[in-house]
């Protein structure tokens, strides 16, 4: 397990204290573990998308990692020097979340907008560590991680 330090200010501070020690579920270090997580207006993600993506259009979540290679390896700070602060924290990298299309899927899914943030949250995490979607085992894994995420912060389907 890791400690996790989220880097953003759009977060209720007793709410992100939680959603940091939940997150410790999702991988190994021998150092506190950085994600910057900003959340964007539509025209915002959309100019990141298009610039980074080369795809012109609204999305929910974008995530930006700082590494390669690293899903379920331990992290270790004398691996990654490029990558450690100087307070010895591992930046993963970041993400952002598009806080009109997480309403809009909220609403769409029947939950509340806090599960819909944090779900999001929980995805661009898992994609910094380097969990993807693209083949069936590949999601059915990543959508196991969220939950387990999810459940340790109250937030599961089953509970809305």
């Amino acid at each position: 397990m890791s400690t996790f330090v989220i880097d953003g200010e759009d977060f209720e501070a007793d709410r992100l204290k939680e959603f940091e020690g939940a997150l410790s579920l999702l991988a190994e270090s021998d150092c506190p573990l950085v994600v910057e997580i900003s959340l964007v207006d539509e025209e915002e993600i959309q100019t990141l998308n298009r610039t980074y993506r080369n795809c012109d259009r609204v999305t929910d979540v974008l995530s930006f990692p700082a590494m390669d290679g690293i899903k379920n390896e331990v992290l270790r700070a004398a691996e990654h020097p490029f990558e450690t602060d100087e307070e010895g924290r591992l930046f993963l990298g970041s993400i952002a979340i598009c806080t009109a299309r997480a309403k809009e899927q909220a609403e769409e899914y029947g939950h509340s907008y806090e599960r819909e943030l944090y779900y999001l949250a929980v995805h661009g995490v898992l994609h910094c560590l380097g969990y993807d979607h693209e083949e069936e085992n590949d999601k059915k894994e990543m959508r196991t991680r969220e939950e387990e995420v999810m459940q340790k912060l109250h937030l599961t389907r089953e509970e809305e």
